[in-house]
């Protein structure tokens, strides 16, 4: 922990960083202030264009808020004014899509000018149509520019029209609006059919229309159901009132007027807003509710609505109502935003406050969306510029030659005398020359390239068959951008979980027990269909489970006949064991796949009451069972068939009721005052028992907890109360007992995260040491030869591959776990106790006689499910005497129907009763996540890819995902940012030292919106938190309106601008953060597809990312940077040929090449194998690839394309020209006759070999993945040029000048051995000498993709990678056994290489080549095991750059000390720690992460200020 004096000195340091950044600030507005700039313009912009031109201004706020009437049909006959506009009120018309008729042209133009290599040729364009200036002609530059400009806007503008589209689907969807004077139909005009169509869309939004219900209106009057108009969501308005149906969307934002729920509750689920799952109780006004019962009441009811101003606060409402003179306020409570869906009512009833724009999900969307370009265009504008000062040195060369062969040669020339020409003219002539060394048509083939990449994404891998839904790409613009992505932003309810809750573990009387008859149902009722191919399957359960038919005799999924009296024959307890042992492992943790699951389940309840209903557990399960089916809020609905179904307030409580149907209790119906619960009696025979429920005390985010107060049959009253650990713990009976036995849970909790974090600091500092690794690729290649035991290398290879997965695969994951397991299954080992008695082996009778060791239990068990991301609730009850009862009541009904502090008093009252509790037991409700969610995290962070989660769900909630998730590990040291809390600045301040020390292995930030709005206001603390959160692991921001999702967004995109962010949500709350990312990736899931359709790429499950950015993402940056690279070479190689030929023409711009060819140079011969590459190119397998995420770290660091590259690629393309150029001047150039060695023959020569060499290299030396398409281009390119040169000796007519075309080819040179033999020589020369720089760069400087390539080739590899590159990821493949205190197997021969941790702000990965985990040695597969010291989870490993090559080709030993001035921590005696990399620089990608340096001491921490960014610096 760091001292209170670190703690200081850190906030003072941010302190002054602060005042510095303003007193520099003062300076620069004291000369030149590019703010007062930028503000100057914003003004001069605002005046003239938004005022002047567009008429528009900015809105002031009203002086009394927004005033809205109550009456029916008011804003048909004439729409509402805004009065701080005087015009009517913002139209319900809502647009995603980012252009209109009006901007796309200057939007697109401004858009397309900004890629410097347009903006260039149309200086260049511009330049050639001045009369006299250009050798080319006048508008060989424009003409195409301007084409290729409008193919691109062309692409942009479908793009943006498919949004529309999907808009238009949304603002057609249709609403009913009380019309009662028929005016809507008075001003449109369209038919009923059309109407009824327009309903059918809607449907796909929840607007389930039922016209017949509708038309039965209000009390089933005829009259007034005719008041009910059918209206396009686009046609609301403000001032109408609207009729809402169960699971209809709110078309606007609306107060609530009535409701048909109990007590004139609404349930409203606001999960598309907020993220919560559960719904929200809506009540309309108590004066609305007295007075909007009917149509009629409504229409003579003088009333008035003020609410506040249109803003982005989904969490506070202000408003008043005014009814018949008398006011009541507004709150949250009446309520009701777009987005949000009417759930568990059949009916309620909203008076429209704010539509379109102003509402409030829309006033949280980002505005003004720009388009997004992809990362690599920046990089390609500085190559443009280097290009431009290229070709402009060139031309300055050229033109310096042309002086000296003017002075030289000029003066002798007789056809030259009296004549000159401008040096001016001279050199723009060779700037015009040469412009195409920058091509013209490199975005226009990009665009092709990308529209070929975008329908190779169409993989079934991506395809859904549960939905039905298949990946889409709704832009190909930045595809690339999917290869080099850094931060995962994402959504946690419908994007990380399926929001469907399944109870699964229980404690009860000491005793913990699985619940898994969910999953018993699913593995039955796949094993019924593999036996029968027509068996047909149930039905779907829906979400949020408010439709489960579950049949009434039954326990529907536990598998259990409660009139089957074969559960009560203790003979075939055997066999009773055997199922419950293989059910038992049905379910694993996600969070902690290798913990110990109970033996025991719940069907193992139901047995032991049947067997033994009278003793000690038996009674306190029945207890505790009841608990669960009666301290709920749950409504039961019976079906046609039978069945019931449950609709519920909250997921939660729909698992509970669910559990207690599958353990005995079914929940047949529930009145107002009373509960009829359906069980069964020993013999089997069913029985009916009712419960008056007396009084709900409801659950609240304050409470935490919620009681209910029942008769029970017998006549007693009981109060069940269900709520966190530390809410009901204080309110046990004997809870000095409880806290004593929690104290000694939190103890060894402590203790054993302590070792775990021992264990993984150990791990992390065993990386210290490096040691030489064999050479992998060095044994490849002689695998041909079998060692002196006869076993082939490859063999041993293939072991290596497999344990160094397989390891990888478990970093971080437990295999087993180890401390406390006593306390996860029953009390005695059955096969031990078996033959005793057959039921004394479930449970030990005498532990839940002990009070003492049941708390300790208990909460041992609450403890271990929270740690495997399970959501626990505490059951308690108590017995109440009826007066006792009595007096309580009265002080409760005084507080419910206070009309001061209502809410406090309940919460005084409630207090009273909730005291003395018998603890009953404690449940675990899994949130169920998506498939493959947990693994594909995993993957992330091997992956070097941070995952954020945000979500607008409560803080334990998302804690809970974390975990289950494994964005947090066990040993995650998890710091609360909470604003609430007295010191919670210091608390920020002595996480950023810990975590700057690497004190804490793997962090996590936790954050909710009130805090991080607290911190967004000050500039400290702003500071502070952005340089903490890009140092730690993973940061959870819970309670986050949609806005600050995007506003973190956006931060780290300034803060860490070498990274790439992608967001990832299924909501409508997450369309801000998806367009303020550079990469917005929608779920098509169960909160609708608002975020799927305003993304650039929408799949159906989180776990498609890991094909889509390991494979398809890598991919696409390969290709792209590949092509871009590869058409820059090809126009060096070729023009640099004509500026060779200058010297031997004067510098008088004479093309080498013939006019007609040079034309079509790009278009014919040489744009077919660079899209080719563009598109086909595929490095590695895919196998490979999803298997070993580690290779995704190559675009992170732009390794695909960078400036060194493109200078890499530039001189071999200089070298070639040379080789070229020279090979047909030695060779050819200076042949007797009767060689034609003319201007045509020549260039025609050079020309031919320049095609057919850019064609080899593309698509045979760069082109991995070659195929039929491959060869085939390549063919028609190269025979293309011959046939192109035929043509050419056979139209052209005979004509006088420097190139003879006519019969030169088929008559000329054509026929001249040597033309043909300068062919053969040149092109070997080029490619032994492309081939010996490959070799020589691959021994010399290996990456991970040159050894990866190498070990697919190796027999046996590709079958082992295809084993761990399973669905599910990190599952797939067996681990190693090895010794426990042993740092690495004993049977390996080498020992892991690795360094140290990695530098702050450096988010953690692994490469193949810096990991040194693949040995030789072998060990055979199959036998292998790894305990929890040999993981090494993947967030303590050091960077790239700071480890050393377990496969380095050239085999050379490290010759620099470990740590030193290599920007690692170097851990030694002395207090002083070393590190490099501030945060700022810390994200994927960043080519100065070695570069920066900084000294942090006990008491100091001194970070060095990087490209402007806010690190602080000491004084």
């Amino acid at each position: 922990m760091a001292t209170a004096e670190e703690t200081n000195v850190t906030l003072a340091q941010y302190q002054g960083w602060v005042d510095r950044q303003k007193r520099s600030r003062r300076r620069w507005r004291s000369a030149i202030d590019p703010a007062r700039i930028r503000d100057g313009a914003e003004k001069l912009y605002k005046r003239f264009v938004l005022e002047g031109i567009l008429r528009q201004k900015l809105i002031p706020p009203s002086q009394d808020g927004r005033h809205v009437p109550l009456e029916p049909g008011l804003a048909r006959r004439k729409p509402l004014k805004d009065d701080r506009t005087g015009r009517p009120y913002l139209s319900n018309f809502i647009r995603s899509s980012r252009y209109t008729l009006w901007n796309f042209l200057p939007k697109q133009l401004f858009f397309q000018f900004s890629k410097l290599a347009n903006f260039y040729f149309l200086i260049i364009g511009i330049l050639q149509m001045i009369p006299g200036l250009s050798t080319t002609g006048s508008f060989t530059t424009i003409a195409p520019l301007i084409a290729f400009v409008a193919l691109s806007m062309a692409k942009e503008g479908y793009d943006d029209y498919r949004r529309y589209k999907l808009d238009k689907l949304e603002n057609k969807s249709v609403a009913w609006v009380l019309d009662p004077e028929n005016l809507f139909a008075k001003t449109d005009r369209r038919s009923r059919s059309e109407l009824l169509r327009i309903g059918k869309l809607g449907r796909s939004h929840g607007a389930h229309v039922r016209i017949a219900e509708v038309e039965a209106g209000m009390g089933n009057e005829v009259e007034q159901a005719k008041k009910w108009t059918q209206v396009e969501w686009q046609d609301v308005r403000v001032g109408d009132i609207i009729q809402l149906r169960r699971d209809d969307n709110l078309p606007a934002d609306i107060i609530l007027l009535h409701a048909t729920g109990p007590n004139g509750v609404a349930y409203i689920e606001t999960m598309a807003l907020d993220g919560e799952t559960n719904l929200k109780s809506k009540r309309a006004c108590p004066l609305f509710a007295k007075h909007c019962n009917s149509i009629a009441e409504m229409t003579s009811l003088d009333a008035e609505v003020v609410v506040e101003d249109p803003n982005l606060d989904l969490y506070n409402f202000e408003g008043r109502a005014t009814v018949k003179g008398e006011t009541m306020p507004l709150t949250m409570n009446e309520v009701v935003y777009r987005g949000s869906i009417l759930r568990n009512t059949t009916k309620a009833i909203g008076l429209v406050i704010n539509t379109g724009e102003e509402c409030k999900i829309r006033m949280n969307a980002r505005k003004n969306v720009h388009a997004k370009a992809p990362e690599m265009q920046y990089a390609v504008n500085r190559i443009v510029v280097v290009l431009v000062g290229f070709v402009i040195a060139l031309s300055l060369g050229c033109t310096a030659g042309y002086i000296v062969w003017r002075r030289d040669h000029e003066g002798r020339a007789w056809y030259l005398r009296h004549t000159s020409v401008p040096l001016k003219n001279i050199f723009i002539a060779f700037i015009i020359a040469f412009n195409t060394l920058i091509p013209l048509s490199l975005y226009v083939s990009l665009e092709i390239v990308k529209l070929g990449q975008a329908y190779l994404l169409n993989d079934i891998e991506m395809y859904d068959p549960v939905s039905d839904t298949p990946m889409v790409a709704n832009t190909t613009t930045i595809l690339e951008n999917l290869g080099q992505v850094s931060y995962v932003f994402s959504d946690k309810t419908g994007t990380l979980t399926e929001n469907l809750m399944k109870l699964r573990k229980v404690s009860v009387a000491g005793t913990a027990w699985l619940h898994d008859s969910d999953l018993q149902k699913i593995a039955a009722e796949k094993e019924a269909k593999n036996k029968l191919p027509a068996y047909q399957e149930a039905g779907v359960e829906t979400a949020k489970g408010r439709q489960t038919p579950s049949p009434k005799a039954t326990a529907p999924g536990s598998g259990v006949d409660f009139t089957n009296e074969h559960l009560i024959d203790e003979g075939r307890l055997p066999n009773i064991h055997s199922a419950r042992l293989n059910s038992a492992s049905q379910w694993k943790s996600t969070a902690r796949p290798g913990q110990a699951q109970p033996e025991l389940n719940t069907e193992d309840i139901l047995r032991f009451l049947r067997a033994k209903p009278n003793s000690p557990f038996s009674r306190k399960a029945r207890q505790f069972i009841l608990c669960i089916a009666l301290c709920h809020t749950c409504l039961p609905e019976t079906r046609d068939d039978g069945s019931v179904t449950f609709q519920a307030a909250s997921p939660d409580e729909l698992a509970l009721v669910e559990a207690a149907r599958d353990m005995g209790y079914l929940l047949v119906d529930r009145a107002a005052q009373s509960i009829k619960l359906e069980s069964h009696d020993i013999d089997g025979s069913t029985k009916m028992e009712g419960y008056q429920i007396l009084d709900v005390i409801e659950f609240s985010s304050e409470r935490k907890r919620m009681s209910v107060v029942c008769r029970m049959p017998d006549g007693k009253l009981c109060l069940f109360s269900k709520g966190a650990d530390n809410v009901i713990l204080p309110r046990l009976k004997q809870s000095q007992l409880a806290t004593q036995a929690m104290s000694s849970v939190e103890r060894r909790a402590s203790v054993r995260k302590s070792i775990e974090l021992e264990k993984a600091l150990k791990r992390q500092s065993l990386q210290n040491v490096k040691r030489d690794s064999m050479n992998l690729v060095r044994a490849a290649s002689t695998l041909d030869r079998r060692d002196s035991r006869g076993r082939r290398k490859s063999n041993i290879i293939t072991d290596e591959v497999d344990y160094w997965l397989s390891r990888r695969e478990n970093d971080g994951i437990e295999s087993e776990f180890e401390s406390d397991d006593h306390f996860m299954g029953g009390g005695r080992s059955m096969e031990a106790s078996r033959a005793i008695e057959p039921y004394d082996s479930l449970v030990d009778e005498s532990l839940a006689l002990n009070e003492a060791a049941v708390y300790e239990r208990c909460f041992q068990h609450v403890h271990d499910f929270a740690s495997e991301g399970l959501r626990t609730l505490i059951f308690g009850y108590r017995y109440l005497e009826e007066d006792d009862y009595q007096k309580w009541k009265t002080v409760y009904h005084q507080a419910t129907t206070s009309l001061v502090k209502r809410q406090e008093r309940i919460e005084e009252a409630a207090e009273l009763i909730e005291q003395s509790l018998d603890l009953a037991g404690a449940t675990a409700i899994e949130d169920k996540l998506q498939e493959g969610v947990p693994e594909t995290i995993d993957k992330f962070r091997r992956a070097n890819i941070k995952v954020w989660m945000l979500t607008g769900d409560k803080r334990e909630t998302a804690i809970n995902i974390a975990h289950s998730t494994r964005i947090c590990k066990p040993f995650s040291q998890v710091y609360i940012l909470d604003a609430a809390q007295p010191d919670w600045q210091e608390n920020m301040a002595d996480a950023l030292v810990e975590v700057g020390r690497g004190m804490a292995p793997h962090s996590v930030i936790v954050i909710d919106g009130h805090t991080l709005g607290v911190v967004e206001g000050d500039e400290v603390l702003h500071a502070l938190f952005l340089d903490l959160a890009v140092r730690v692991d993973s940061v959870i921001c819970c309670r986050a309106s949609p806005s600050q999702k995007a506003n973190l967004v956006k931060c780290i995109r300034h803060q860490v601008p070498s990274s790439v962010t992608l967001a990832v949500g299924d909501g409508a709350n997450d369309i801000a953060m998806i367009q303020a990312s550079h990469v917005g990736i929608g779920i098509s899931g169960r909160e609708g597809l608002q975020a799927a359709r305003i993304s650039d790429y929408s799949i159906a499950q989180f776990r498609f990312l890991q094909r889509l950015l390991f494979v398809h993402g890598r991919w696409n940056y390969i290709r792209t940077g590949k092509y871009i690279v590869g058409t820059f070479w090809k126009e060096v190689l070729f023009y640099m040929l004509q500026a060779q030929y200058q010297k031997f023409n004067g510098y008088t711009g004479t093309s080498l090449f013939e006019s007609t060819s040079l034309t079509v140079f790009n278009t014919l011969f040489t744009s077919l194998p660079v899209i080719l590459l563009g598109i086909f190119e595929k490095d590695l397998n895919s196998e490979t690839l999803i298997a070993v995420p580690e290779l995704y770290s190559f675009g992170q660091k732009n390794r695909g394309f960078n400036m060194l590259q493109y200078l890499g690629w530039m001189f071999m393309a200089a070298s070639s020209s040379a080789i070229i150029f020279f090979s047909v001047y030695c060779l050819y150039g200076t042949s007797h006759y009767p060689a034609d060695t003319g201007l045509y023959a020549v260039g025609t020569l050079a020309f031919s070999l320049a095609v057919i060499f850019i064609n080899l290299k593309m698509l045979v030396l760069e082109l991995h993945n070659r195929t039929v398409i491959s060869f085939l281009g390549l063919f028609i390119s190269i025979l293309g040029w011959f046939l192109w040169n035929v043509l050419l000796s056979l139209v052209f007519s005979p004509s006088p000048g420097p190139y003879v075309v006519r019969g030169s080819f088929i008559k000329g040179f054509g026929k001249n051995g040597m033309w043909w033999l300068v062919h053969f020589v040149a092109l070997s020369a080029l490619i032994v000498f492309e081939l010996a720089v490959s070799a020589v760069r691959k021994s010399l400087w290996p990456t991970d993709q040159d050894l990866m390539q190498e070990v697919e080739h190796i027999d046996g590899v590709m079958d082992v990678i295809k084993e761990h590159a399973g669905e599910h990821g990190g599952e797939a493949g067996p681990v190693y056994q090895s010794d426990e205190n042993a740092a690495d197997p004993p049977s390996k021969k080498l020992s892991v290489s690795t360094a140290v941790s990695a530098p702050i702000g450096t988010a953690p990965s692994l490469s193949l080549r810096e990991t040194g985990g693949w040995h030789f040695g072998g060990t055979k597969r199959g036998s292998r095991h790894m305990t929890d010291e040999h993981y090494v989870p993947p967030e303590f490993t050091p960077p790239a750059e700071e480890r050393e090559n377990p496969m380095d080709i050239a085999g050379k030993k490290q010759k620099s000390t470990p740590g030193a001035g290599t920007g690692r921590w170097i851990h030694d005696e002395s207090p002083t720690i070393v590190a490099t990399n501030p945060p700022a620089a810390a994200g994927a990608g960043s080519a100065q992460n070695e570069d920066f340096y900084f000294t942090q001491s006990p008491v100091e921490l001194k970070t060095p200020t990087s490209g402007g960014r806010p690190w602080p610096l000491s004084n």
